[in-house]
């Protein structure tokens, strides 16, 4: 289930984004970039619609992932 970023809380949003931004398998090439680099990224992939925040309720875990 899509869960769009303007309903959560600024402070869940940042939450949400950092975790998705610290996992391992996250992957930005071969240009070293901040947390705060990262998290504005995913903000702005957000605003623009290129990615969408999911929620699956089986395992109760949330994603990042591509509108496509």
């Amino acid at each position: 289930m899509e869960i769009p970023y303007q309903k959560l809380d600024p402070e869940v949003l940042r939450k949400v984004i950092t975790e998705y931004v610290t996992r391992e398998s996250t992957d930005y090439g071969d240009k070293e970039f901040s947390l705060a680099d990262k998290i504005a990224m995913i903000q702005s992939q957000l605003e623009s619609g290129r990615i969408r925040i999911v929620f699956n309720p089986q395992d109760e875990t949330c994603n990042i992932v591509s509108k496509s």
